[in-house]
Parts: structure tokens; C-alpha cells; sequence
């Protein structure tokens, strides 16, 4: 079933028929889902809860009819956690990249489409915790237990996506006082057809992240390929 953009069919899969040793592989697979789906569609925090429901879900129901002994439910919920983390870092920085383009040009971050955009960096952990912990809730009762530990362990810990987010906001600003001590000033047309497709544009902002790395990750395996032959 594809819902949010997600193949939860393969997740659940993934996580019925895991063992103690994929962990890390749960984490990656999750993050890859998760991120695929993102880059699927306009980056706004709608659709961001979308695929967060949608993943906690499928990860949900994939544990709860894993029947491997031992298993380690709470583990692998924990690298689902951690994998849907990781996809919004990456949303997290696509922001960050949209915003610094806007703060280059002298736009002011109190411009409306600017403001909402800080204001749902800030709030992207919250987000995150919302919209997993009422998915868990959803969930078959043995998950629930299990889901109520990873979510008190990680905000006891804190997330990538809050840390990176907290950090993202307080460079942005600091930018976007230093444009303005600059007197620099947007071209009014350019910018404003920008800011009408703000979560158009993060979303490209995010493919281009994601095509980059896969690029470098080619570059480096035909680099060592050649060393190898030598």
C-alpha cells in the first residue's frame, strides 16, 4: 500500500521479518523511505506529518508481527525514530539552504511566507514528537509500551532535526542583520515569485541535496575502482 508517497507494505515487511542484527539497516532504510516521500511533494508541514504518520505506522505494524526470538521491539522502533530523524534533518537543511538564498538577496525574514518558514523550523521537533506519538497511539497495543520508551528516551536526548533546526534559526538571523547593516535589497519581481513558490522551491532545494550526495557517493566508488586496478 502506497500512502503518503510511502510503500508501507515494504516497511512492514522490513520490520516483521528483521533481526537483532539489522538495526542499522532498519535506521537506513527508514530514512531512504522517508526522505523519498518528502522529496515527493511540496515541502510543508502537512505533508511533512503525513509521511511521519504514515512511517511510524507501517514500522508500527511490521514489529508487532515480528516473530524472530530474541527480538528487541523498543531497539527496533528506536531505529525507526532515528531514521525518520535523519529524513527530516535533511528537510531541516533544504530550509536553511531556500531561506539563505532569500537572506542573500536582502529579503527580510519578517517578509510573511519567510516568517511562517523560520516559524516551522522552530518547531519541527515538536512537530516530529506530535506527529509520532499520536501515530503510536493509533498502534496495536504491544507497540505502544515500547513506542511510550523511545519517545521519552529521545526527548530526554533531544533530536538532530531540534539541534540543527535551533542552529539553522540562529544563523539565519544573524544573515539576515548583517543584509540589512549591508543595505542590500531584493530585486521586488524575483523575489516575490520566489516566496510564491517558497515550499515549491525547498522541495528542489532537498532533490538537489539528495542527487548530490548520490553523485559524490558515484565519484568516490569510481575513484577507488580505478586506484584498485593500478
Amino acid at each position: 500500500m502506497f500512502k503518503a508517497g510511502i510503500d508501507q507494505d515494504a516497511i512492514v515487511t522490513m520490520f516483521s521479518q528483521a533481526t537483532a542484527k539489522q538495526g542499522e539497516a532498519l535506521r537506513k532504510a527508514v530514512s531512504e523511505a522517508t526522505l523519498k516521500a518528502l522529496q515527493g511533494r511540496e515541502l510543508t508541514m502537512e505533508n511533512i506529518k503525513k509521511v511521519l504518520k504514515s512511517v511510524t505506522t507501517a514500522a508500527s505494524t511490521g514489529a508487532a508481527q515480528n516473530a524472530a526470538s530474541p527480538v528487541d521491539v523498543e531497539a527496533m522502533l528506536t531505529k525507526a525514530f532515528a531514521g525518520m530523524d535523519g529524513a527530516l534533518l535533511q528537510a531541516v537543511e533544504a530550509h536553511r539552504k531556500a531561506l539563505q538564498q532569500f537572506v542573500e538577496q536582502g529579503t527580510g525574514l519578517q517578509e510573511k511566507q519567510l516568517k511562517g518558514a523560520i516559524a516551522n523550523i522552530e518547531k519541527m521537533e515538536d512537530t516530529f514528537f506530535a506527529t509520532v506519538t499520536k501515530a503510536a497511539q493509533a498502534a496495536s497495543g504491544p507497540m505502544q509500551g515500547p513506542w511510550e520508551h523511545v519517545l521519552s528516551a529521545m526527548k530526554m536526548k533531544g533530536t538532530d532535526t531540534g539541534a540543527q533546526a535551533t542552529q539553522t534559526v540562529e544563523q539565519l538571523m544573524a544573515q539576515a542583520q548583517a543584509a540589512l547593516r549591508e543595505g542590500r535589497a531584493a530585486g521586488a519581481k524575483t523575489a516575490q515569485a520566489m516566496l510564491d513558490g517558497y515550499a515549491a522551491l525547498v522541495s528542489g532545494v532537498l532533490i538537489g541535496m539528495s542527487e548530490g550526495l548520490q553523485s559524490g557517493a558515484s565519484a568516490d566508488a569510481g575513484a577507488a575502482a580505478r586506484t584498485k586496478k593500478k
